[in-house]
């Protein structure tokens, strides 16, 4: 169940209860995306439907980019926050995918981004990727939203290709 944050862009921010089982695990994603730590940026699926997902990012204070985005001051940088929306819609895309084969999602645009608030440890990262078309040729089309609870921290139009390994 979701609720309506901002009735003017119709941003929806996703329910997130830990106690229910995810979609997909971590080790469930690795079989998907090639990323490893320190630059995997999705810990679970809670969400998916065949043009929508809904993934969680646990911010914690020993990821290594904490060292130094800021001593004394730790903040998620904006550009993995963006990464982790991208690799929330690369499982998405090669989801929808023909079984048995391996997929690589590339960023070809990003548009549109925005920054609304810090992304600090301790915060939970809710990530929405919804389809904006169909896929054409390996293309998608996407638009992102990242929550922290029912606030909006980032959003942005993002375009991949979808590429055989």
């Amino acid at each position: 169940m979701s609720e309506v944050i901002n009735k003017k862009k119709n941003i929806v921010a996703p329910i997130y209860d830990p106690n229910v089982a995810p979609i997909k695990t971590a080790k469930e994603i690795e079989t998907i995306l090639p990323h490893r730590y320190p630059f995997l940026l999705v810990d679970k699926v809670i969400e998916m439907t065949d043009d929508t997902i809904v993934a969680v990012k646990n911010v914690t204070f020993n990821e290594p980019h904490f060292m130094g985005h800021f001593p004394g001051n730790p903040v998620m940088p904006g550009v993995l926050q963006l990464e982790a929306l991208a690799q929330c819609g690369g499982i998405l895309c090669i989801s929808l995918q023909e079984p048995g084969l391996d997929f690589d999602t590339y960023f070809l645009k990003i548009d549109n981004a925005k920054f609304k608030a810090m992304v600090v440890p301790g915060d939970s990262l809710i990530l929405k990727m919804e389809m904006t078309g169909p896929i054409r040729r390996g293309i998608c089309e996407m638009r992102g939203t990242a929550f922290v609870g029912n606030k909006l921290v980032c959003e942005a139009d993002m375009v991949a290709q979808i590429v055989k390994r």
